[in-house]
């Protein structure tokens, strides 16, 4: 019985994960099929599956797309009153005429943030700063998704934050983690450098060549000191540095604390002189706007959706003019709608994920869907270097549409079945690390690149499709670095 309901539930995924893939079946509507059908194959009721899949599952994922919705309105706010436009003209100047290093440099600000960031209220943040100036300077909206979403997963490669699983559950050490951690970013880093050359002659930019391979160089030596430098550096030191650094950011706290201040009284200044009056001219506190959320959050930890609150305020504020009021409701009422297509695909992504996980640890005796799938996935442990690259290198697609590698879907639970069977703690993450690739930048299911192409107006799945061949082959190099260090 058993290996009918494990052959039903890999045929439903893969039948329906490829009726998306080849774009046979919207996401919109082939996530909740699957998340409804995977349980029935699996032997739950089909009360259960109403119940705790497709109702509670639509809840799953509701700070995400609440988050969203204020985002959204923010954005619309600063685009109906000239902010956004103003902003991307300037933008486009201040940019000069070399594209590649203006997305290099966009890709490291991105990168730099989600080190210590997260979630999608802060992507949508540093998006609202990020995506107009790409635009601005005529690179392509599939590209600035594209760099968007490998900087973001280079920024999540060294957050610390995503590193507790491996100290807590694999009984890692900082110091065992960082090497690989390292070696992934810097393959990450050339693999984007790759992605944003090839994209920038598709979209038709005259390429400085010359300049980019000089700029490439300069840029892997600067990385390679610093990391050899700081792989250098004795604990004690790596302490001293990190106090330094914590008593300066205190500083930082405090500044940018006056300075928000200080723009909200000019602001309401501003709104009491503009009372009454009718003007398109952008006053220049405006252009502070986005930054104030990612302000808020960043340096005094504030909840997302009161930091986009406080943005809203502040914006409708910094831009009052006459009529100021219906253009704030307008705001809000078309935000929501503008919105309303990445928060459906969510709404489905929440069920496929109880659909697989279960709906919470309160399940007595465990979700029969994953109970099915663990002892499977305990036979293909791999017992060599070479097995482990080639097994999961060919299995890397897994981890899209929260698939048996998915970090977000059964991956978690597969890592503590390999730990159980014996395999290396280390080679469980350098598995999850590298095949974490394939799922941070190109999975459909993830609300941030559900989000990114719905804002930069891209379907989903022809993001799949732009950033897959380069996630894939990151992947494998991945697991060979990881097999080498670790078997």
């Amino acid at each position: 019985m058993e290996i009918l309901q494990i052959t039903l539930i890999l045929l439903v995924f893969v039948l329906i994960a490829l009726a998306m893939f080849f774009r046979k079946i919207p996401a919109l509507l082939a996530l909740p099929i699957m998340a409804f059908v995977i349980p029935l194959a699996g032997g739950v009721q089909l009360t259960d599956t109403i119940q705790h899949v497709i109702g509670a599952g639509s809840l799953k994922l509701h700070n995400a797309y609440t988050v969203a919705l204020f985002g959204s309105m923010l954005s619309i706010l600063l685009q109906k009153t000239g902010v956004a436009e103003s902003f991307i003209k300037k933008g486009a100047e201040l940019a000069g005429d070399n594209p590649w290093i203006i997305a290099v440099i966009m890709m490291a600000l991105i990168t730099m943030l989600f080190t210590t960031l997260g979630g999608l209220g802060a992507i949508i943040m540093v998006a609202t700063i990020v995506l107009p100036i790409m635009s601005s300077i005529g690179i392509g909206p599939m590209t600035v998704v594209g760099i968007f979403l490998i900087g973001l997963s280079m920024g999540g490669i060294l957050n610390a934050g995503n590193w507790a699983l491996y100290i807590d559950v694999m009984k890692l050490t900082v110091d065992q983690i960082r090497p690989f951690a390292l070696i992934m970013f810097g393959l990450t880093f050339l693999t984007s450098l790759v992605y944003i050359t090839i994209q920038l002659y598709r979209d038709g930019h005259d390429l400085k060549w010359k300049r980019i391979v000089v700029s490439t160089g300069v840029i892997l030596i600067i990385l390679l000191a610093l990391s050899i430098l700081y792989m250098q550096l004795d604990e004690s030191t790596r302490i001293t540095i990190h106090h330094l650094m914590g008593n300066i950011a205190g500083f930082i706290k405090y500044g940018i604390g006056l300075l928000i201040t200080l723009l909200f009284i000019l602001n309401i200044i501003h709104a009491i002189k503009q009372s009454g009056k009718i003007s398109r001219e952008v006053y220049w506190t405006a252009y502070f706007a986005p930054l104030i959320p990612l302000f808020l959050i960043l340096f005094f930890s504030m909840n997302f959706i009161a930091a986009f609150i406080c943005g809203l305020v502040y914006a409708f504020l910094a831009t009052y003019r006459k009529g100021g009021l219906n253009i704030l409701v307008q705001s809000i009422l078309e935000g929501g709608g503008v919105v309303m297509p990445a928060v459906a695909l969510m709404l489905g992504i929440g069920m496929l994920l109880n659909a697989i996980m279960g709906p919470g640890p309160e399940w007595e005796g465990g979700w029969p869907v994953l109970n099915i799938l663990r002892p499977l996935m305990a036979k293909i442990v791999p017992d060599s270097g070479f097995s482990f690259v080639l097994l999961f290198g060919l299995m890397a697609p897994l981890a899209l549409y929260r698939g048996p590698l998915n970090v977000w879907g059964m991956g978690y639970g597969l890592a503590a079945v390999f730990l159980a069977s014996g395999m290396h703690p280390g080679a469980i993450m350098g598995l999850l690390l590298a095949v974490g690739q394939v799922q941070g930048i190109s999975d459909p299911t993830n609300t941030h690149n559900v989000w990114l192409a719905n804002e930069m107006q891209q379907d989903v799945q022809k993001v799949l499709w732009n950033t897959i061949p380069y996630t894939w082959i990151l992947a494998v190099i991945g697991l060979t670095a990881a097999a080498f260090l670790f078997y």
